[in-house]
């Protein structure tokens, strides 16, 4: 009797100290891995929260450097091994079966569920396929037209601002992006260039911040004690504006589909008579009407996830964009030559799907803006076994950070990687070019479902601007600051000044060769 109380004694022991010893030697296994001094229960979080928001980009690019090509942090517990070299990312982003989001993105949980950003597994894949079919070329097509109307608002609003004086133009953007992503994707008008300043624009800022601020704060992942603190309530009071927004749109899609009848064929009509094609919300409905596995509530996470994924990076990029054509005059004017040979002076027609098609060398300028700042810097896998990167091995439960941003900036693949270069993406210059040295849309199984959406929305955005103004931007280069939240803004907006546009006059003896083709 006594030997079996003995026995069973020494198996609890054992299975008691089991989870103790992998811990310790999953730790044993990361710390092999070089990187910064980690503290007691906060890891390296003390980087972000000891260094000012706006001087984060830079401190994260200064450890990166210094611990190229890969290196450990710890985000509390949480074991993040940053991958920057293209060799390593297509390790990680050409997995199939590396395609679980690492944990800090549950932190997105409460805005966006499990959307197609946040969901894994079999519920990834099967979104992922429904939704697939909204991004169709034709469908991109019908909503070319809604792109140049938001941004012929934005023309008219810039009017005022048409002085040369310096004003922050990324509000203006963003509003424009804002008004395309609700009417191309959701079916409904808000107004948001036209209303003194946008509620859920605001709000959407603000969650990105507290989110940021919770993911690096090892003591508010607690949802207990998140709710408890100033953050957490002031996330949920712009959580509720958020959500509120999107139900709404919701409500008034269902409502006008009830209105029209069968409108799962071809046309809808809005409030005020016109007809619209089917939006990405309708494709959501009929899966959900028609007794596929989509129910209110992801119809509900879909929606914030698109609502968030197709302003917000839009808006930035753009922004990007005219910063740093504000500061390469040349580029600019080789920009507004290719410009004028499609449209001539007229500048008010909105442009086609064959005109966008047609800005090659535009093209080319937001692809290397995407670059320099590609709008979501970082992305994170979970590691599902381990795996063996640089000569270290990743164990199974570490997540690994894959650095967008820095890859982008690897000189190994990019000449002169700071500097700006549109004609790096000539065809004749993309040869031998590593496929995952260029992956401002993610790549691999997980890449965005929208790129193509995004590129068309840039160009007809851009385009317009470029015909009616020139764009100047202030300062030197390197006095605009990005600043890492969900996505990479600029720390302080873009200061740009505009004047209008005389053709004539603007019309530099600057051909765009029609090899200028991507």
């Amino acid at each position: 009797m006594e030997l079996i109380l003995f026995a069973a004694i020494a198996v609890a022991l054992v299975l008691a100290a089991l989870p103790a010893y992998r811990r310790w030697r999953f730790c044993r296994t990361v710390d092999k891995i070089p990187g910064p001094m980690a503290l007691p229960l906060i890891g390296t979080t003390y980087l972000a929260f000891t260094t000012a928001r706006q001087d984060r980009l830079r401190v994260f690019s200064k450890v990166t450097k210094q611990y190229w090509p890969l290196y450990r942090s710890w985000i509390g517990p949480y074991a993040s091994i940053n991958v920057s070299k293209p060799e390593h990312i297509e390790k990680v982003l050409g997995s199939s079966e590396l395609i679980s989001k690492a944990p800090n993105y549950r932190f997105l949980y409460p805005w966006l569920g499990e959307g197609l950003l946040t969901s894994t597994g079999q519920k990834w894949f099967s979104h992922r396929k429904m939704i697939t079919p909204a991004f169709h070329f034709k469908i991109l097509d019908n909503f070319v037209e809604i792109f140049g109307e938001k941004a012929q608002i934005l023309v008219e609003k810039l009017k005022s601002k048409s002085d040369g004086t310096p004003f922050d133009i990324y509000p203006y953007v963003t509003c424009c992006a804002l008004d395309i992503i609700c009417e191309t994707a959701m079916g409904t008008s808000v107004n948001a260039q036209n209303e003194a300043g946008s509620e859920y624009v605001t709000a959407v800022y603000n969650i990105s911040a507290l989110t940021l601020k919770r993911i690096v704060s090892p003591w508010l992942h607690s949802e207990f004690i998140f709710r408890r603190t100033g953050a957490g309530k002031e996330y949920y009071k712009h959580l509720d504006i958020v959500h509120s927004f999107t139900k709404k749109v919701i409500k008034q899609r269902q409502l006008s589909r009830k209105q029209n009848g069968d409108v799962s064929k071809e046309e809808l009509v809005d409030d005020i008579g016109r007809k619209r094609r089917l939006a990405f919300l309708d494709l959501l409905l009929d899966a959900s009407e028609n007794g596929q596995k989509l129910n209110d509530r992801e119809i509900q996470e879909e929606v914030d996830t698109f609502m968030f994924e197709g302003h917000d990076t839009t808006s930035v990029a753009m922004s990007w964009a005219l910063y740093l054509l504000g500061h390469h005059q040349n580029v600019q004017d080789k920009v507004y030559a290719e410009l004028y040979d499609i449209f001539g002076d007229d500048k008010d027609r909105l442009p086609t799907l064959q005109d966008l098609n047609s800005m090659k060398y535009l093209e080319m300028v937001i692809k290397e803006t995407i670059r320099l700042y590609p709008s979501v810097p970082f992305i994170g896998r979970t590691v599902t076994k381990d795996i063996e990167l640089g000569g270290y091995t990743i164990p199974e439960g570490a997540m690994l950070n894959v650095h967008i941003y820095h890859a982008h900036r690897d000189p190994d693949h990019w000449p002169d990687p700071e500097g700006f270069d549109p004609e790096r993406f000539l065809p004749n210059r993309l040869q031998g070019r590593h496929p995952y040295a260029y992956i401002p849309f993610s790549a691999g199984p997980r890449n965005c479902i929208g790129q193509r959406f995004a590129i068309l929305e840039e160009k007809a955005v851009l385009s317009q601007i470029l015909r009616n103004y020139r764009v100047q931007s202030l300062g030197t280069s390197q006095e605009t600051k990005g600043t890492i939240e969900l996505i990479l803004k600029p720390f302080d907006g873009i200061l740009v000044g505009l004047t209008p546009r005389n053709p004539h006059a603007s019309l530099l003896t600057v051909t765009c060769s029609s090899q200028l083709a991507v």
